[in-house]
């Protein structure tokens, strides 16, 4: 079936559509990691983006209930060169397409990707509208011009559980192809503003149970939960958006700093503790969205580079030096990736430590959150 695109920028392409029928708004990105597929299609994070992969052939490996990141897809689209429908690995169990369309999520394939991302890297991330119903690209235009833009919307309320639950299971065993039981010690709440099941899979793995919370759960109550003994310590989960628009959550946060409680951000957890500390985010031009960024490790007194998963468009500003010690550096663009706040139980880093299927050089992060919880 035939998808027409159009950009905010104006350019209109035509292209094979093999996921959803129907028209969609959204914001551009692209990705550039070479695996792992599913897990950023069913990243919560990506909620309100059409994600442009740079791997040439999407869909080889399939679809299985195990590499879910949520209970479903959250983003807008998914953009590819090849799209291969007759997928072949022992995991496998339906098409990337058959489970696009159970979703409810557009696919877009047969489309030059990497003029795309050539695109998007001089201009910026942009918002555009496919489309498998209207080809005519004024009304197109129409449809874009009168809908609103990723940063007016808060996608925290459709990624966000909507009761509390705990966690039940540690991280993924690749030998035994299961995951591993729950050997917990202490306990933490996690505020999830859209989190990755494969970072509560980690927190669980070193040792804490999670307590999973709703984003709307008041401060008090998760205070009274740290006075009482309940839970030692606060997880902000990564999520999508603009974390700018978050004027309650920005205000729930200054009050749990307040209360001392021990705290560590993922993602859009990193900017939120940065915003509540006085110290507003800003958007880069593209953002960072890959399994292959170096970040170089200031907390050993001979810097270690690690290769990291990213996925975010908003950055912490450098005036938060003046209270927090830098911990980390994006080697490609000298951003920063991590923070820790002087004279309080409070770190967070921009990266995504649990980075499934990988690279796994950042997961000792998870056992420094559990060394500073009660």
């Amino acid at each position: 079936m035939k998808v027409s695109i159009l950009l905010e920028n104006g350019m209109f392409f035509e292209a094979t559509s093999f996921g959803s029928e129907g028209t969609t708004v959204g914001e551009i990105v692209f990705n550039t990691s070479m695996t792992g597929y599913q897990e950023i299609i069913t990243d919560p994070s990506y909620a309100g983006q059409f994600v442009v992969f740079t791997m040439p052939e999407i869909g080889n490996v399939g679809v299985n209930k195990d590499d879910m990141e949520s209970k479903k897809a959250h983003l807008k689209g998914v953009i590819v060169r090849e799209y291969i429908d007759n997928f072949s690995n022992f995991r496998g169990e339906r098409s990337l397409g058959d489970f696009l369309k159970e979703e409810g999520i557009i696919g877009i394939s047969e489309i030059d990707t990497r003029f795309l991302t050539k695109t998007i890297r001089k201009e910026g991330a942009m918002m555009m509208v496919a489309s498998t119903e209207i080809h005519d690209k004024d009304e197109l235009e129409k449809i874009l011009k009168n809908s609103p833009r990723i940063e007016e919307i808060d996608y925290i309320k459709e990624v966000t559980t909507k009761k509390e639950y705990i966690h039940p299971h540690g991280a993924w065993n690749s030998k035994e192809f299961k995951y591993n039981p729950k050997k917990t010690d202490k306990k933490i709440a996690v505020l999830d503003f859209g989190v990755k099941r494969n970072i509560l899979n980690e927190l669980t793995e070193v040792g804490m149970e999670c307590l999973v919370l709703p984003a709307n759960t008041e401060a008090e109550k998760i205070i009274k939960k740290y006075e009482n003994g309940e839970i030692g310590g606060v997880f902000l989960s990564n999520g999508p958006g603009d974390p700018l628009i978050l004027k309650d959550i920005h205000e729930k946060i200054k009050k749990l700093l307040k209360a001392k409680i021990p705290m560590f951000g993922i993602c859009l957890g990193h900017q939120l503790l940065s915003i509540s500390h006085g110290y507003p985010t800003f958007k880069l031009k593209f953002g960072h969205h890959g399994g292959n960024h170096p970040v170089k490790n200031n907390l050993n007194k001979k810097p270690v580079v690690e290769i990291t998963a990213q996925n975010h468009n908003y950055n912490v500003p450098e005036g938060i030096k003046e209270i927090a010690e830098v911990t980390h550096i994006n080697l490609f663009d000298n951003t920063i990736e991590g923070v820790k706040y002087k004279n309080k139980p409070v770190f967070s880093v921009q990266h995504h430590p649990e980075a499934s299927p990988g690279p796994h050089d950042s997961k000792y992060i998870f056992k420094e959150f559990y060394n500073i919880v009660k």
